[in-house]
């Protein structure tokens, strides 16, 4: 499925979410659609547990001395 199609699909569900639940349901619906994504990421093997928890490199406060 390709990502334009991933897309309209999230859209319509936020669309429907918003509509028909008010915006608590579009908030939790967006909510857990990121938290679904960074999951599948995840599972697919293009994030790794690391990434979330790496210390930022020292070459950005090294150019400042």
């Amino acid at each position: 499925m390709s990502m334009a199609v991933v897309g309209l699909l999230a859209g319509m569900a936020l669309g429907f979410a918003g509509y028909f639940g008010g915006f608590g349901a579009f908030v939790l619906v967006a909510a857990l659609g990121a938290i679904g994504f960074v999951a599948g990421r995840f599972l697919d093997g293009d994030l790794e547990a690391g990434d979330f928890f790496r210390t930022r490199s020292g070459g950005r406060d090294e150019r400042r001395r």
